[in-house]
């Protein structure tokens, strides 16, 4: 079997496959192509590549040559695969679903990374938490450069500096490492999350959980978010404009899979922040958890900085790099057998769950329930 590694198109810095899990994949007698200059943005030169077995080609022969092709975007897929071929990346079919179609039409077997089943088995090759831990870890750097005073206390002989209060939405895998990177710098950290499960771990990080009853039971929801009620909307809303006012850095992780943002930070809150405060919303790509997020760009409204942020992982190309294709070869691991040969044992519930398109069709269930809602 082939494996195609492509190079992805500006902002994109991340490569699919690293030269050492290149070498994993072709002593499991896989052959590995890639694309010239594929991991430049990720240091790793076209030699690190040859220098493990791999074998540097065209795009052209890629899209001709492979088996299976590895993008990270789809937007970097600019040509037709191989008839036959399967494609592997990090898709967003629930976005996507006319390219999810096209694509079934055209006979590919999809697989996207991001819907792989959040279970136990599973966090080996997730790559959504490989990555948030990344972009919550950059989100509050970022923070940290932009805004305009000090994080840590300081005492100083010219007067005291208080500390940064940070307001982060969401601890999820972004929000729990951008708690911790947060208090390692010296700020006052406090948490809102609809799952009441998640208070113990915020707590141990050393930050303040702040609680809004009757949230509606996320516990079935694969470790997402899921929509609440209005009524528990409205008390949400209400307790954290309270603590936004007060807040000197907002940082904002939810989202809901197949569905916008909800909006957390309304305009009005926003007026009432502290002039010089920032928000970073790392939940741009599908709208953003403000009223005025626009998806890498930064608005400035009031003297407050709303930065909305997909591409933080991106930043750290090197060891983002190095995540998703450890995530990548722990997937493979399912689906290649001892020959090198790929074998889709549709038993196996992470091959199912990751699994778009395959025979001419839309497999997956959930992107079949979407497509459904858009006709």
């Amino acid at each position: 079997m082939i494996i195609g590694v492509l190079k992805e198109q500006a902002p994109e810095t991340r490569v699919s496959l690293v030269p050492e899990v290149a070498a994993a994949l072709i002593k499991m007698n896989a052959e590995v192509w890639v694309e010239q200059g594929a991991g430049d943005s990720a240091f790793h030169n076209d030699k690190a590549y040859t220098d493990v077995g791999a074998s540097i080609k065209s795009a052209g022969d890629i899209y001709a040559g492979a088996d299976l092709l590895l993008t990270i975007s789809p937007d970097n897929i600019k040509a037709e695969p191989k008839s036959g071929a399967v494609l592997m990346g990090v898709y967003q079919p629930l976005f996507n679903t006319q390219l999810m179609q096209r694509w079934a039409d055209k006979g590919y077997s999809v697989f996207s990374l991001d819907t792989i089943p959040r279970t136990t088995r599973a966090q080996s090759m997730d790559v959504l938490s490989s990555q948030a831990n990344i972009a919550g870890y950059k989100a509050v750097l970022l923070a940290a450069t932009e805004y305009c005073r000090y994080f840590p206390m300081f005492m100083t002989a010219a007067g005291s500096i208080a500390p940064a209060k940070v307001l982060i939405l969401g601890a999820g895998v972004a929000g729990l490492q951008a708690i911790a990177t947060a208090r390692r710098l010296g700020a006052v950290v406090e948490v809102f999350d609809t799952r009441p499960a998640v208070k113990e771990e915020v707590m141990s990080l050393g930050a303040k959980f702040v609680e809004v009853e009757g949230a509606a039971d996320a516990s079935k929801a694969g470790g997402y978010a899921v929509e609440q009620g209005e009524d528990f909307q409205k008390r949400q809303r209400d307790k954290i404009h309270e603590h936004a006012k007060k807040a000197d850095i907002i940082i904002t992780t939810a989202q809901i899979p197949g569905r916008k943002a909800p909006i957390l930070i309304t305009k009005q809150m926003i007026e009432d922040m502290r002039p010089g405060s920032i928000i970073i919303d790392i939940a741009s790509v599908t709208g953003g958890n403000t009223d005025l997020t626009e998806n890498n760009k930064t608005v400035m409204h009031n003297g407050v900085s709303i930065i909305g942020n997909s591409a933080l992982a991106a930043t750290a190309s090197a060891d983002a790099s190095k995540l998703y294709s450890k995530n990548v070869l722990n997937f493979l691991k399912l689906i290649i057998d001892k020959e090198g040969k790929m074998t889709l044992n549709f038993e196996d519930d992470i091959v199912k769950g990751t699994c778009i398109t395959n025979g001419g069709n839309i497999v997956n269930e959930r992107v079949q329930s979407m497509m459904t809602v858009v006709s």
